[in-house]
């Protein structure tokens, strides 16, 4: 869920001119930097998000908030994780738990597969949430 706030946070504050920094998303979310910094690279790695380095550097989406899907970068999110858990041999955990858990990843990334980041952001605006940076108009006459 930490990838997706990274991601949602960074559509939501950034615009085709600006970037968001690692410092800002972390202030806005309460997370710690260390915490960000791993995500941020491997969600740029796997061409999520795109990055500008230097003094005004940060982060913008890699494609349009209606092509990036949830699903996508939760897969990133786990991916990145330390494996670091506890591994569980009983009888009950191999024949219940287990394809429990196997039955809620399915679950998850089947509702995450069908959301794009823009739905998300249809979400906040509905919520009353406003965009501090407004999209340019793009139009023909």
């Amino acid at each position: 869920m930490v990838a997706v706030a990274i991601v949602l946070d960074i559509a939501f504050h950034s615009g085709p001119e600006t970037v968001v920094s690692g410092a800002d998303i972390a202030e806005r979310t309460g997370m710690a930097r260390r915490t960000l910094e791993p995500l941020l690279q491997a969600l740029s790695r796997e061409q999520l998000l795109t990055s500008t380095r230097g003094p005004h550097g940060g982060y913008r989406l890699g494609r349009p908030a209606r092509l990036l899907k949830v699903g996508d970068v939760i897969a990133v999110g786990l991916a990145s994780l330390e494996d670091g858990g506890i591994e569980l041999t009983g009888r009950l955990q191999k024949v219940v738990v287990e394809p429990l858990w196997s039955e809620f990843d399915a679950a998850l990334m089947a509702i995450a597969g069908s959301l794009t980041i823009e739905d998300l952001l249809k979400r906040a605006a509905k919520a009353g949430l406003r965009k501090p940076i407004e999209e340019p108009l793009n139009f023909v006459i």
